[in-house]
């Protein structure tokens, strides 16, 4: 064989294993985000694609929960000094299946609410899917300022035996993260 036809060779099969690799490493992608003013309070309303890795979904299956947190902030904008944060909500959620039951459970730790699902589908949509969920008050905003809110989520294992935490802190296959997502807030 020829040595381009070589590179040529080589390089298509890297390229097909760092999408291999990248398809079994998981994300998290905000797709869309915006608030609405009801009864004088922000409401988000923010959708979320998560795709667990397979190391992570193999935890889960063990019985090791999955805390999946969104972060959002109202931030202040300010045109020749920094930004400043007005206010921030933190939702925490763990995920857990049980193999008595053969589902998977959603636990808010924020209101302590829990749903079951029958597949990791299932419960991933549920998670994914964020309504009307309080920001901040309107009359903490003043009218003639310009605001703008943000949202990233993530996913971690959540309590995994003390034994493992040294070998996974240098690991970073065990938690995925997105991008901060930014709108402006519409008053």
């Amino acid at each position: 064989m020829p040595r381009h036809l070589t590179h040529i060779a080589i390089g298509l099969l890297l390229l097909v294993m760092s999408g291999l690799a990248n398809a079994q490493s998981g994300g998290v992608e905000i797709r869309s985000a915006s608030t609405a003013l009801v009864n004088d309070v922000y409401l988000a309303n923010t959708r979320i694609q998560y795709q667990l890795s397979e190391r992570i979904e193999e935890a889960l299956a063990i019985g090791l929960a999955l805390q999946v947190t969104l972060d959002y902030t109202i931030e202040r904008q300010r045109r020749f000094l920094p930004d400043t944060e007005v206010a921030q909500v933190r939702v925490i959620n763990l995920l857990r299946y049980s193999k008595v039951t053969e589902r998977y459970t959603i636990r808010n730790e924020n209101t302590g609410s829990q749903s079951s699902y029958a597949t990791i589908f299932g419960a991933l949509n549920a998670l994914g899917r964020v309504d009307d969920l309080p920001l901040v008050d309107a009359a903490l905003l003043s009218t003639d300022k310009r605001y703008r809110a943000r949202v990233r989520a993530q996913v971690a294992i959540d309590d995994y035996p003390a034994s493992l935490r040294y070998l996974l802190f240098w690991r970073d296959d065990w938690q995925i993260s997105s991008s901060w997502f930014s709108w402006s807030l519409a008053q």
